[in-house]
């Protein structure tokens, strides 16, 4: 059963309407692309090394479940993989169709992460009439993007990312761009910002923070002779890549370009919760459709362990309410380091991703590189939050801050 001692966030979930997010890969992780840091490519291996696309049955089984267990009035389903363009085009034209069958009076929404490779003017049209939001994965300029992103046959994929880019701002799709922060990017943070914003206005970057056993495999935190991966970021690379990414944004940008973990780290100084899940007070709300109907946990714990079942077994809203996902969840904040407590960022980070607590004393190895951005930040955050209560956009900021340099 649930712990007895439980972060807030746990608890209201408890009172409130059921509400969880579902990762769906419709292809498992079959892709076109052999990133050196994917997480994903290995776990082929839990499958017999076959992943078939979803079939007919269990994608109409998936959408029906997962509808009526959401008990809020937005319902968001999440394309991902792997590669999920892989599915073809006539199966998500099936996917918005089911939808449509079963929402009753609940608004869909579709999102979808892709690297870019088979957007063609077709997809643009179907991704616009149907207003998906889709993520594009781009490491930023050609060098930083070509070291780690390559197809299956070893080539070069960033002048293909960018036509897909292109093709989508043409085609008036909605899109943001995913920029993973690794090895390769220290250093770079303002010239990627730079290059990035000029794509569009929506970013995300995510850090590259992996361990491997002596084989190579990814594997999850308190593996056993496990050692951060090559092509992984450090915490004092990855925040200074945070700082020099934020002071271009905050001297040009505010109001213009919107990068996730800024307006994230905003809305928490103004008493909201993180809708970042690596930095919410508990976790465990985003389960993991596989492309055979396999529920787990969360998309970076993929292992049998914390595999909840099938939906074709069980229900999707009994698997959410299983007391393993529940704990899950709760642990986050349940097994924080003494540390964490006495933190002034705690309020901010909430311990970072489960999945990187390879840190000392239990912390996550990312912990210096949030504290130096945090503290980076503090004071303009604080700024913005004041022009927030006197309903006066954050923008206002560059004008202080050009007047104050």
């Amino acid at each position: 059963m649930p712990s007895s001692v439980l972060p807030f966030s746990a608890a209201k979930k408890l009172a409130g309407p059921q509400a969880f997010s579902t990762l769906v890969k419709p292809v498992g992780s079959a892709c076109n692309l052999r990133c050196d840091y994917c997480y994903y490519l290995g776990k082929v291996e839990f499958y017999g090394g076959y992943e078939p696309v979803m079939d007919d049955e269990l994608l109409e089984l998936y959408i029906r479940q997962y509808i009526e267990a959401v008990q809020v009035p937005v319902v968001t389903f999440c394309w991902h993989g792997g590669e999920p363009l892989l599915a073809g085009l006539d199966f998500y034209r099936k996917a918005v169709a089911i939808q449509e069958k079963y929402r009753g009076d609940k608004q869909i929404e579709n999102t979808l992460q892709t690297n870019g490779l088979l957007v063609t003017d077709e997809w643009c049209r179907f991704f616009h009439d149907h207003h998906f939001l889709v993520g594009l994965s781009l490491d930023g300029p050609a060098d930083l993007h070509d070291a780690f992103r390559r197809d299956r046959g070893g080539h070069p994929t960033f002048s293909r990312v960018l036509h897909a880019a292109q093709l989508m701002a043409t085609g008036g799709v909605d899109f943001n761009i995913l920029c993973t922060v690794n090895a390769r990017s220290a250093g770079r943070g303002a010239e990627v910002y730079r290059f990035l914003r000029a794509l569009t206005p929506f970013l995300q970057f995510l850090p590259v923070l992996e361990y491997a056993d002596n084989a190579g495999h990814i594997v999850p935190p308190g593996t056993e002779g496990s050692a951060t991966t090559p092509y992984s970021t450090t915490a004092a690379a990855y925040g200074q890549f945070l700082c020099d990414v934020y002071d271009e944004w905050v001297r040009t940008d505010v109001g213009r370009i919107y990068v996730q973990l800024f307006d994230v780290t905003l809305a928490q100084w103004c008493g909201q919760p993180a809708t970042l899940c690596a930095l919410g007070e508990s976790c465990g709300d985003s389960l993991v459709v596989e492309h055979n109907g396999d529920v787990y946990i969360c998309d970076h714990f993929v292992y049998p362990t914390y595999r909840l079942g099938n939906l074709r077994e069980t229900p999707l809203a009994e698997l959410y309410r299983q007391p393993e996902r529940f704990r899950f969840g709760a642990a986050k904040f349940t097994t924080l380091p003494r540390l964490c407590h006495r933190c002034r960022w705690l309020f901010l980070c909430h311990g970072e991703c489960p999945k990187h607590r390879f840190g000392e004393d239990g912390l996550s190895s990312l912990c210096k590189g949030y504290k130096q951005f945090y503290a980076h930040t503090a004071a303009d955050m604080q700024t913005m939050r004041s022009l927030l209560e006197r309903q006066l956009p954050p923008a206002m900021i560059m004008q202080r801050l050009k007047t104050e340099n």
